[in-house]
């Protein structure tokens, strides 16, 4: 036998080695039920923690609850891990394609087909990430203005992504890059954007030059919803579907949402009302609908809850919408909010796609979903997210007491009261002065540009006191003194089925000639931006310092405390990485 030969044979069995010692490690997938290919079968159950640790933040003390995660080293009770650390800790694993970080496309008109929105490129299957299930998405890469001056995507203003990050950095580890979306980075944040003098929203825009890039400048674009009181409101009837299957015994599971749910019925009004319905082998009625101002039958009923069976989530949803549609009006907010880890395994409707076609005619008779995601080890991340979307409602993923107490009690009216429905927006960029853009972010929101004005192209939804913000990259030409662009939002009324549309110049004026004379809001609105893009390894932000990002960050906390959180999560993950990202 020949050198060669010889060498080839003990390749091949070398690599036959390699594959076998790898198998233990890998899960079978099921055959994909829609056409992202996202896994639908069961995802392994979440460890019982060793021990609950009490997470301390800025506000509080005592109402962080972290089970031990499934993957990495947690850390001890107290404020996020300071940035020494003994060793640099790993991301969460992934499989490889997850960490190939190809441009995303250019999109043109082609790219999404009419009636679906939402039509960006999903960079590979749903990942597993240390048991936790999310979808993978391209990062938006530069267009050239002169080929396509449109950008068009629909309003987001879920905060779950975020959420998410936070605890696995928390628990001294990188989190998964697909589980980072950069707007729903941005828009946990509350701007301070002044609100509309009349009608739902007012818009605010303003750019300045990049800290990463001498060559290039951010452009913020801010809507602001009109903020409606507690006491003017319209009445709620919501419906509380809560998972009880074996997969939501530990203390961040089913315990953290029977109290999450006492914090929303503390906060609701006298006209409001509560059902609960539970699903774990089987769906239970526990709480026919009861007057909020009821609270010891609300909470008997959510006393007596235990966790325990399989997980026959599909069955419980249509259960939960058969009651929320019986009070739907344009009267009255009729919503679901499901509370679980997105696990399911038996029972009708146990694929996405079933799922969503089942909740889909009482979406157009105006049930509105609000999926709050709990736990580690077993979380759906991406069919939590498409529920929500689905369902003309919010994606949250609550870590602790404290941000259960944000979602229901200081957002709760933000959260119920829609102001406006299938919201769009459309930039159109000038050639004249914009030589090349991207959106940092959105690209699962993605809408194509002849939907813009298609009003049977569903959207997103902005409750009551709501921020969006959408931050763009560009470089200029250095040659116009004309607009840089022109802003549209496309919006229905609550009830309505007829869009209206206003527009916006972003005038030159609007740019600022330093970082530094920039508003402290668009300053931290660029430094979560740039943070997520870094994490999510973004091809477009491959030699950004996250040391820049901290720094830009903590000079505009304006004595926030979600903000000083974020920096010293900031200061974590440069540790967790070893270095910053443009210097080792």
């Amino acid at each position: 036998m020949s050198p060669f030969s010889l060498k080839r044979q003990l390749t091949v069995w070398g690599s036959a080695l390699l594959v076998a010692g790898t198998l233990p490690a890998c899960h079978s997938r099921s055959p994909a039920a829609d056409e992202r290919a996202t896994v639908e079968r069961p995802a392994p159950k979440a460890p019982q923690a060793s021990a609950a640790r009490v997470q301390e933040y800025e506000e509080s003390t005592s109402d962080m609850v972290s089970a031990e995660p499934a993957v990495g080293t947690a850390t001890p009770a107290g404020a996020p891990p300071p940035p020494a650390v003994a060793r640099p800790m790993p991301r969460a694993p992934a499989p490889e394609a997850a960490k190939r970080r190809e441009a995303r496309p250019m999109k043109s008109d082609a790219d999404a087909s009419a009636g679906a929105a939402f039509k960006g490129q999903p960079r590979d299957d749903a990942a597993p990430a240390g048991g936790n299930t999310f979808e993978a998405w391209k990062a938006n890469a530069f267009i050239e203005t002169a080929k396509d001056p449109l950008s068009t995507f629909a309003a987001d203003v879920d905060t779950a992504s975020y959420t998410v990050s936070r605890r696995y950095l928390v628990n001294g580890q990188l989190p998964p890059a697909s589980a980072v979306r950069v707007e729903e980075f941005v828009n946990y944040f509350k701007f301070r954007y002044a609100p509309p003098e009349t009608g739902a929203f007012a818009v605010h825009l303003e750019g300045a030059p990049s800290p990463f890039n001498a060559q290039r400048h951010f452009l913020r674009v801010g809507v602001q919803g009109k903020v409606v009181s507690r006491s003017q409101r319209k009445p709620a009837h919501l419906v509380f579907l809560v998972d009880t299957s074996g997969s939501m015994h530990s203390e961040d599971k089913l315990p953290l949402a029977v109290q999450a749910i006492k914090v929303a019925v503390k906060n609701l009004n006298e006209n409001d009302t509560v059902a609960v319905v539970t699903y774990a082998g089987n769906t239970r009625d526990v709480l026919p609908p009861t007057p909020a101002t009821d609270v010891k039958r609300i909470h008997a009923a959510l006393d007596s809850l235990t966790a325990g069976g399989g997980t026959a989530m599909g069955s419980g949803m249509e259960m939960a919408y058969r009651h929320a549609v019986k009070k739907a009006s344009g009267s009255v907010v009729s919503r679901v909010v499901v509370l679980t880890d997105g696990d399911a395994n038996i029972g009708r409707n146990i694929s996405a796609n079933a799922m969503l076609d089942s909740i889909h005619k009482y979406t157009a008779e105006g049930v509105t979903l609000t999926t709050v995601g709990l736990g580690m080890g077993n979380y759906r991340d991406d069919l939590m997210e498409k529920l929500a979307d689905k369902g003309n409602g919010n994606c949250y993923y609550v870590d602790s007491l404290r941000e259960a107490k944000k979602v229901f009690e200081t957002q709760l009216t933000g959260t119920l009261e829609v102001i406006a429905k299938d919201v769009k927006f459309q930039v159109e960029f000038n050639p004249a002065a914009v030589r090349r853009y991207r959106l940092v972010g959105y690209e699962n929101r993605d809408v194509a540009d002849h939907d813009f004005r298609n009003d049977k192209v569903d959207a997103g939804e902005i409750g009551a006191g709501h921020n969006v913000t959408a931050v763009y990259e560009v470089e200029l030409t250095g040659e116009a003194t004309e607009a840089l662009a022109t802003v549209r939002v496309r919006a229905k009324a609550p009830n309505g089925t007829e869009a209206s549309e206003r527009e916006f110049p972003f005038e030159r004026a609007k740019l600022r000639d330093t970082l530094a004379q920039a508003s402290p809001d668009f300053r931290f609105a660029v430094a979560v931006a740039a943070t997520a893009d870094v994490l999510r390894d973004s091809p477009a932000a491959e030699g950004w310092s996250l040391a820049t990002a901290e720094k830009l960050a903590a000079g505009a906390t304006e004595g926030d405390a979600d903000r000083k959180e974020f920096v010293r999560l900031v200061t974590q993950a440069r540790a967790l990485k070893g270095a910053s990202v443009q210097g080792r």
